[in-house]
């Protein structure tokens, strides 16, 4: 047991170790949905549940895991239940919002190979925290996912207005504002235990 505050687990995991900017994880649907703020808030959301969801199904089956003595099968429960939660999403936001759907194309799918999803589960895990730790910290990444995705998004749609030289147009400086947010969330290190 681990016996931090839900309110530090939740800003550790939200603020001072962002999945995207700090830890670097999640990179490839940072950088491919972010062009537009409402498509970032969309698939914010869809990362966060399927976080969510993938901390208390990594949680349940790291207990059955260690009570049957195969903690060796952590890797590959944990992918198989993600690769189940995106598929449920998928089919939940296909019959509901077809135009999302379209609209966050191959990276919806690419929330199961995502590792960030993945390093949550295995994070989570290692660092033993109880059920109730485990959803905070689950949101705090998910919210942290989100951030970055919308802060992202904000100033790459703020950019499409500025004029710039043909050189920097486009990817180079979507890396560039990334390294700048994720030097700006460095800045949060100082709050960290």
């Amino acid at each position: 047991m681990n016996g931090e505050s839900l309110w530090s687990i939740f800003v550790n995991a939200a603020l001072v170790n962002n999945f995207v900017l700090a830890y670097f994880l999640g990179i490839c649907p940072f950088l491919g949905v972010s062009a537009k703020l409402e498509t970032a808030v969309r698939m914010g959301g869809a990362v966060m549940f399927v976080m969510l969801v993938s901390s208390v199904c990594a949680y349940g089956i790291n207990l059955v895991l260690l009570a049957i003595g195969a903690p060796f099968l952590k890797l590959i429960s944990f992918i198989v239940v993600i690769a189940s939660t995106v598929q449920l999403v998928e089919m939940f936001i296909k019959k509901t919002s077809p135009t999302l759907f379209r609209a966050l194309g191959i990276f919806l799918p690419l929330i199961t190979t995502n590792c960030a999803i993945l390093g949550l589960a295995l994070f989570q895990t290692n660092k033993g925290y109880d059920f109730g730790q485990a959803i905070v910290y689950a949101l705090g990444a998910g919210a942290g996912f989100a951030l970055a995705l919308i802060l992202m998004a904000g100033v790459r749609e703020k950019l499409e207005l500025a004029s710039m030289p043909n050189a920097v147009q486009g990817t180079a400086v979507a890396l560039l504002v990334a390294g700048i947010l994720s030097l700006a969330f460095m800045g949060f290190a100082g709050l960290g235990a």
